[in-house]
């Protein structure tokens, strides 16, 4: 169900990290992992949860793969997200 997949997706903090951070950029395991603080090995488990939900792509540049959205209106989600968290933080 696309609806279970998008829960599953943004459930995580860190997979609203890197959906954001590919929002922005196109980024490898060690982009990602550097940015978050996390290790590779939880960057890569997170990417391919997101891979596996369709959710991102990627292109590989031997020796690397480079991740980036898939689905383009994730910005849109994010965007009214973050605005409703800002909300919430003012109340």
């Amino acid at each position: 169900m696309p609806d279970e997949k998008l829960a599953r997706a943004i459930r995580s903090r860190i997979r609203r990290e890197i959906l954001h951070i590919l929002n922005k950029q196109k980024a490898s395991v060690q982009d990602i992992a550097t940015k978050l603080g996390i290790t590779e090995s939880s960057a890569s488990k997170h990417l391919k949860l997101l891979y596996d939900l369709g959710f991102i792509d990627y292109e590989e540049k031997h020796p690397q793969k480079f991740y980036f959205l898939s689905i383009k209106e994730i910005k849109d989600l994010f965007d009214i997200y973050d605005k409703i968290l800002e909300k919430m933080r003012k109340k």
